[in-house]
């Protein structure tokens, strides 16, 4: 039997005030701990309250631009939660409450691009077994997103001098509540690891290169979170266009742009879809992603990686099918080869044959249809960051490849997300990463090189080869497979060939054709 406490669990003194959670078969719990407030548009401040609080109940999540519609939950389980724009909360899982255990941290950002998602949007996100298992704190957060986070209104008046970057400062702000605080959670304020997955990843990326935020973290894992431009171009210009044009759709003057921190959020979105597709068309700024200024010095693929975040230890990946969420049209194994050379011909044309030759050599034994999934969105740029972490030639940058098939959809290969559950130890909560023989051992190894990281900055396990840091020279990746493998520079002769016959992706593109295709 599990046991539960409550009666009996201390109440914890923070520098925000103090904190009643619970206890349940070995760890406590706390939910939607406040740790900064923020009027809308403005930078947070310290959360601060009277009395204990009962962190027992999630806290609010961002609310988002558009409703939600549950698709796709077999391969990546959701759960959706009450919204409100006073979300700067976060949760924290932890064994013991003694503030001399040290144990190391781990920050979790969720996903979502900079514009939807929630710390416990994805089954997979839970906590419990990361720390029951690594003998780790796991805190979990939620910070502003779309408008609310990411949008400028800095010529319109000091207070919003950052507002282009609202959410990423709240997650400062969170990290900065967790040095002050996690010691009392058994936690070591000095040894804090901030890993997150798509927007997550790209936000733990912000996160090294913005200033505020040295010291606040050690290490580093950025899961298929590194885009080119094109995927997520960095924020220029300012907000007065579009602010402007907002005002003038809600029949408000430039003197009356305070009105915008009270006006109900679904009336100030209405307001920003009406206005926005003619302003991006033009080449505008309409907000949605960090704003480059003093305080955030930009996306480093465009401008460069500060000195010290390369000094920070990295784990850096990407998956092998990130994006190819359609499903399968055909059995992959049962095609003969002539079908399939057809069916890559009509992609590949004149190319075919040495993208075929390429492909077997970067996946022997894979069907070759699967080069039809190979992600360049993700995989390519991720190996051009890991390159440059490694110019600082620290020994600290670690690159894998999670390149597992599924049994759903005819061994589909692995998707953006599908990760996730291997390294959170959470495997046994998604239902399609049941594979015999294969789940349980891929776990263990995923997890316990995350664990390794998280202790001691590099990455092992005793199951997995050696796994060797990137250097200016090699470009070792650990394949994540059902066999796991270390190999250097394996697919760059395949990207080259598929650079060869097809233009630059364009993710919108792609998504478009997708839901075609559904």
């Amino acid at each position: 039997m599990k046991e539960f406490r409550y009666d009996d669990v201390p109440v914890i003194e923070t520098s925000s005030g103090k904190l009643k959670g619970y206890y349940c078969d070995g760890e406590y719990i706390f939910k939607g701990v406040p740790y900064a407030y923020a009027d809308r548009f403005q930078m947070p401040v310290k959360s601060s309250w009277e009395g204990v609080k009962e962190a027992t109940s999630y806290g609010f999540v961002c609310p988002l631009m558009n409703q939600e519609t549950p698709n796709g939950e077999l391969m990546v389980p959701h759960r959706y939660w009450p919204q409100n724009e006073h979300c700067q909360n976060l949760n924290i899982w932890t064994k013991t409450l003694d503030s001399q255990a040290k144990h190391p941290v781990l920050v979790w950002i969720h996903g979502g691009g900079y514009s939807a998602g929630s710390s416990i949007e994805q089954v997979a996100y839970d906590g419990f077994n990361m720390c029951m298992q690594g003998d780790v704190v796991v805190v979990s957060v939620n910070h502003r997103l779309n408008i609310l986070g990411y949008l400028d209104l800095s010529p319109f008046g000091e207070k919003y001098w950052n507002s282009g970057n609202a959410g990423n400062a709240d997650l400062v702000a969170a990290l900065r509540w967790v040095h002050e605080n996690i010691a009392a959670f058994g936690g070591d304020p000095e040894n804090v690891t901030i890993f997150g997955q798509s927007g997550g990843g790209m936000k733990v990326a912000d996160l090294m290169q913005i200033p505020d935020a040295d010291g606040l973290f050690q290490k580093a894992l950025i899961m298929s979170g590194v885009g080119s431009k094109t995927l997520m171009p960095n924020c220029t210009g300012d907000g007065r266009e579009i602010v402007t044009a907002m005002l003038q759709e809600l029949k408000l003057t430039e003197d009356e742009v305070e009105k915008l921190e009270t006006v109900p959020y679904y009336e100030l979105v209405r307001a920003y879809e009406k206005v926005c597709p003619a302003i991006a068309a033009k080449g505008g700024y309409i907000g949605g992603n960090p704003m480059i200024n003093e305080y955030y010095k930009g996306n480093p693929l465009e401008y460069g990686l500060r000195d010290r975040a390369r000094k920070i230890p990295l784990m850096i990946g990407s998956v092998f099918g990130e994006f190819s969420f359609v499903p399968a049209q055909y059995d992959k194994y049962s095609l003969t080869e002539e079908a399939s050379h057809e069916i890559l011909e009509k992609v590949y044309g004149e190319h075919t044959d040495d993208i075929i030759r390429a492909f077997r050599a970067a996946y022997p034994g894979r069907a070759v249809t699967d080069v039809l999934q190979v992600d360049r969105v993700m995989r390519q740029p991720t190996k051009a960051f890991a390159a440059m972490h490694a110019e600082g030639g620290a020994g600290q940058t670690f690159l894998y490849n999670f390149i597992l098939e599924f049994p759903f959809q005819y061994q589909k290969a692995a998707w953006h997300c599908s990760d996730i559950p291997f390294f959170f130890c959470n495997t046994d909560k998604v239902e399609v990463c049941t594979i015999p023989d294969v789940t349980e051992k891929l776990e263990r190894q995923m997890f316990g090189a995350l664990m390794s990281f998280a202790h001691t900055g590099k990455p092992s396990s005793p199951e997995l080869p050696e796994w060797e840091s990137v250097t200016p020279e090699k470009e070792p990746t650990m394949v994540f497979d059902r066999t796991c493998e270390l190999r250097s520079s394996y697919d760059d002769e395949l990207f080259a060939e598929i650079d060869r016959a097809l233009p630059p992706f364009n993710l919108m593109a792609a998504m478009a054709e997708q839901n075609v295709q559904h």
